[in-house]
C-alpha cells in the first residue's frame, strides 16, 4: 500500500481519463461518484452497503461537523473513519458553502468569516487556517481550501471580488496544511460564469503546485451548457497529471457530459435525497415511485441490477412504501440510487479503458430517452 498520495493516470478516451488515486486508506478509481456523508453518514445507508456499491471514497461536510458533535470531541474520538466506521479514504469539504448558505447572521471579510449555527444559533468563526484545522482534526485524506462561492447569477465585480479573495484564501491554506504525507490539499477554480476570471483562477491555483484541483460555484443556478461551457475552458488550464473535481454534481447526464470535459471526481446528494423522495435512478431514466400507475405494477425497477433494492423488490411495494411514509421506502431508493451511480461510473471506466466512451455515452443517453413507460 503507497505511502504518497498520487494520480495514476492508465488510459485517455478523447478527453475523458481512466485513472487511480493512490493513498494510504486505498486507493479511489476514476473516474469516481463520492456520496455524500455530511453528518458522518450517507443518509439512510449503512456504510458496508456503500462500500459493497463500489464507492472507494466518501465525502464528509466541515460546517456540519464541526457544529456536531464537533471537531475536537471527533478527534478525542478516533477521527471521523473510526467514528463512522469507514477505514477507506474520505474528502472533507471546507464548510465554504453551507456557511455562506445555511448559516445565520455572517461577517465575512479577508480574515474569513464569523457566523451563527443554524441549529442553535451559536456563533463561530471559520478562517482559511481554521477550516484546515478542523479537517485535520477530522482526519480526512484530501482536505480543501476555503472559498467563497456565488451563486449565478452574479454581477462580475462580485463575481471577480469572490474568486480574487478565493486566491489568497487557497495560498493561505496551502500554508497551513503544511506537509502531510499521504494526504492532499485542493484548491478550487471560481470565477462564476465568466470566462476571463475562470482562466484567471485555475491559472494562479496551478501555479501553487496543489496535489489536486476543484472546479467550483457551478450547479448553482445555472443552466447545464453554461456549467459544460466553463469546464470546457478551466480543464485544459490545469495540470494534467492531477486530479480534477467537479463539486457538487450531479445529476447522471451531468456527470457523463463532465467525463467527456475531463472531469475525474464528482459528489453530489442527489441520489441519496432524490431516494428519500421517492425518485429512483435506473438505465432507463428516472422513476418516480409517488406516481399512482406504480401501485400494481409487480416488476422491480430493474431485473438485470446486482442490487437487491432495484432487483427484488416490486414498484407496487414500493409505491405503498413511499406513499405510506415508511423509513424502508426511502432506504430501499437511496440503496437503488448509490447502487446505480457506481454502476454508471463502472460502465464509464470500463468505456475509457476500451476506446468506447463516446459510443457508450451515446447507448447510455438513448436508454434515458426511451424511458420507462416503453417497457410497460
Amino acid at each position: 500500500m503507497t505511502t504518497q498520495f498520487q494520480f495514476i493516470k492508465h488510459a485517455t478516451d478523447g478527453k475523458a481519463r481512466l485513472g487511480t488515486i493512490s493513498m494510504p486508506r486505498g486507493d479511489v478509481r476514476t473516474p469516481a461518484f463520492m456520496p455524500v456523508g455530511t453528518g458522518g453518514t450517507v443518509k439512510a445507508m449503512y456504510m458496508d452497503q456503500v462500500r459493497a456499491l463500489g464507492a472507494d471514497i466518501i465525502l464528509g461536510n466541515t460546517y456540519h461537523l464541526m457544529l456536531r458533535p464537533g471537531a475536537e470531541r471527533m478527534a478525542r474520538l478516533g477521527g471521523l473513519h473510526e467514528f463512522a466506521r469507514w477505514e477507506r479514504p474520505i474528502l472533507t469539504d471546507s464548510g465554504g458553502f453551507q456557511v455562506m448558505s445555511l448559516a445565520g447572521l455572517r461577517k465575512l471579510d479577508e480574515h474569513g468569516v464569523i457566523f451563527q449555527s443554524h441549529i442553535d444559533g451559536s456563533r463561530h468563526e471559520m478562517s482559511p487556517e481554521r477550516s484546515i484545522e478542523i479537517q485535520g482534526l477530522l482526519g480526512s485524506d484530501i482536505q480543501m481550501q476555503l472559498d467563497e462561492c456565488v451563486r449565478l447569477p452574479a454581477e462580475t465585480t462580485a463575481i471577480e471580488k469572490s474568486m480574487e479573495m478565493s486566491l489568497r484564501w487557497a495560498e493561505r491554506c496551502k500554508v497551513a496544511f503544511g506537509d502531510q504525507p499521504g494526504k492532499a490539499m485542493f484548491g478550487i477554480v471560481q470565477g462564476g460564469d465568466n470566462v476571463a476570471l475562470r482562466e484567471r483562477s485555475a491559472t494562479a491555483l496551478k501555479e501553487m503546485n496543489l496535489k489536486g484541483y476543484a472546479i467550483g460555484g457551478l450547479a448553482v443556478g445555472e443552466p447545464q451548457d453554461v456549467m459544460l461551457d466553463m469546464l470546457d475552458v478551466t480543464c485544459p488550464l490545469l495540470p494534467q497529471d492531477r486530479p480534477r473535481y467537479l463539486m457538487g454534481v450531479g445529476t447522471p447526464d451531468d456527470i457523463i457530459r463532465s467525463v467527456a470535459r475531463g472531469i475525474d471526481m464528482f459528489d453530489c446528494v442527489m441520489p441519496t435525497r432524490a431516494g428519500r423522495h421517492g425518485l429512483a435512478y435506473t438505465r432507463r431514466g428516472k422513476v418516480n415511485l409517488r406516481n399512482a400507475r406504480h401501485a400494481e405494477d409487480m416488476r422491480p425497477l430493474d431485473e438485470q441490477s446486482d442490487c437487491p433494492a432495484a432487483r427484488d423488490y416490486s414498484r407496487a411495494y414500493l409505491h405503498h412504501l413511499i406513499r405510506s411514509n415508511e423509513a424502508l421506502g426511502g432506504m430501499l431508493l437511496t440503496w437503488n440510487n448509490l447502487a446505480y451511480y457506481q454502476q454508471l461510473m463502472q460502465g464509464i471506466r470500463s468505456a475509457i479503458g476500451d476506446g468506447r466512451f463516446d459510443e457508450h455515452t451515446a447507448q447510455t443517453q438513448e436508454q434515458w430517452a426511451r424511458g420507462d413507460i416503453a417497457v410497460l
